[in-house]
């Protein structure tokens, strides 16, 4: 199957992903709205494995990226607001149970997020590349997480109550893949039932004004400054002036008319229109740098990347600058394999965030990053030895011992990282990994099926815990001190994977 570029969203991808694109209006008014009220036909469940189905696909596309860096970053901004919609009485403790509240980063240039059925939210590197600070990314999602707790995804569905979810999945999973051909993708909504599809979940103009509404409430009480939704505004009507040159996909599908312009600036209070835009932080500054090097990772980006480190006027600008053209060129070095170049770069970003907290780990991070693309193993988990145990730290040090064959010594804090985060795939991946170089072939295999089904692919997670009873059939093999309790862990586990598969075939 060719890439399904799911997270290059396409204009009739937009609508017929009931997504909102992120930038509406985000705003408020002393003049509240009603709330719309659930009215929604789908159940709970059914729009979560909607969602699933869909989320498992985008796990396949090879612009799906995990990076923990950026992960940790967007998770870290979208969880006080979850919190916040909780408190306020907006997120219900159903949703919260049952929804999967995921970040699934895509590595596309366009300014774009969007949220998914069963609580996926989806958002593109350009757009962490293109704000400038917390607030105006909070807006983003401040405005999408709104519409997954007013349930406006499954609402418009609804309307169109003669397809079913699992049918309008693969509608939506046929539209990602033409995504690299808008006249492709137009060509797959021709039809009577898709066309009728494509009006129906459109979002309507009072699910917008509402996910304005509670949106801003819910950023407010989060902390966040509303001058965000401003600052993201004059991005919007900047690419909006400039006739959108395919970098906003958003416009592409809700142009801002002057009554929506209008409207967004009435509802904001005058002290956030006024007010100045924050500096650019020092952390904000590395990570916009981060997601605009990958998602734009070729030979030519990163040797430009390389070369504006060399700049002779680089030195004059402010620190917080010359720190992000350090961590983009010290990545790009470290993707080009030149050792050298990325060493110097990474020992020059790390004097320049000396005196910044959140900046000195990132570019720790980075140094880690730079030594274990190198092969210095050893140098890496040195480097990372007693840090708080984040994901990001978690992972590279995992890494940095199983490279330098100390693979035992990552174990502990991977398998304490699985049992509180089950569905974190590239931990499971990793502890695979070390189990295997640590010479435990039973449960390393038993991990790689976890991989597969923390990405719901229920066919490939069945396959390896079937190698793992195969394994313990076989012969020539001494048994472990611990294969009573993996075999039997296995054989449940494969039981409850060969149960998902029959559900899954029974929706189609």
């Amino acid at each position: 199957m060719k890439s399904l570029r799911f997270l290059r969203l396409r204009p009739v991808l937009l609508a017929c992903l009931v997504v909102l694109p992120v930038w509406l209006t985000p705003a408020t008014t002393s003049a509240q709205l009603p709330t719309l009220g659930d009215g929604s036909d789908m159940a709970i469940g059914a729009e979560r494995r909607l969602g699933d189905r869909i989320a498992k696909e985008i796990y396949r596309d090879p612009d799906f990226i995990d990076d923990p860096v950026l992960v940790e970053y967007v998770e870290g901004i979208w969880r006080p607001l979850r919190e916040a919609a909780r408190l306020r009485g907006e997120l219900t403790p159903e949703l919260e149970e049952r929804f999967a509240w995921e970040v699934m980063l895509g590595r596309d240039r366009t300014v774009n997020a969007f949220a998914l059925p069963g609580g996926y939210m989806g958002v593109h590197l350009g757009l962490i590349a293109v704000v400038s600070n917390r607030d105006e990314l909070a807006s983003v999602l401040a405005h999408e997480t709104s519409h997954i707790t007013q349930r406006h995804i499954s609402r418009a569905m609804s309307r169109q109550n003669q397809t079913a979810p699992w049918l309008m999945g693969a509608m939506i999973l046929g539209m990602l893949a033409a995504s690299k051909s808008p006249d492709a993708a137009n060509a797959l909504i021709v039809g009577g039932q898709a066309a009728a599809a494509q009006s129906s979940l459109n979002f309507s103009r009072d699910m917008e004004r509402e996910a304005d509404r509670v949106g801003y409430a819910v950023l407010s009480q989060a902390g966040f400054e509303p001058q965000g939704f401003v600052s993201m505004f004059e991005k919007l009507q900047q690419a909006s002036r400039l006739n959108d040159n395919g970098a906003f996909p958003y416009l592409r599908t809700h142009p801002l008319t002057t009554e929506r312009i209008a409207d967004m600036q009435a509802r904001l209070p005058l002290q956030a229109v006024a007010a100045p835009p924050p500096p650019m932080t020092m952390e904000h500054a590395l990570l916009t740098a981060r997601a605009r090097i990958i998602a734009n990772a070729g030979a030519d980006s990163l040797r430009a990347a390389v070369a504006q480190a060399r700049d002779s006027t680089l030195s004059a600008q402010p620190q917080v600058r010359q720190a992000a053209v350090m961590y983009a060129a010290a990545w790009a070095a470290m993707r080009l394999r030149e050792r050298t170049v990325a060493d110097e770069l990474a020992g020059r970003l790390q004097s320049l965030t000396r005196q910044d907290e959140p900046g000195a780990r990132l570019a720790r991070l980075l140094k880690a990053e730079v030594m274990l693309e190198l092969g210095d193993g050893r140098d890496a988990a040195a480097l990372l030895q007693g840090l708080s145990p984040r994901r990001p730290e978690l992972l590279l040090a995992a890494q940095g011992l199983i490279q330098s064959g100390r693979a035992a010594l990552a174990l502990p804090a991977l398998q304490a990282r699985v049992a509180q985060y089950p569905r974190d795939a590239s931990a499971w991946q990793w502890l695979s990994s070390a189990y295997a170089a640590a010479g435990q072939p039973l449960v390393a295999i038993r991990a790689d099926a976890e991989a597969h089904a923390a990405r719901l692919d229920w066919a490939a997670a069945l396959d390896r815990f079937k190698a793992a009873q195969a394994l313990v059939r076989r012969p020539d093999r001494q048994p472990g001190p611990n294969d009573y309790l993996e075999i039997s862990i296995v054989d449940t586990r494969a039981r409850q994977v060969e149960s998902a598969l029959r559900e899954q075939s029974l929706e189609r």
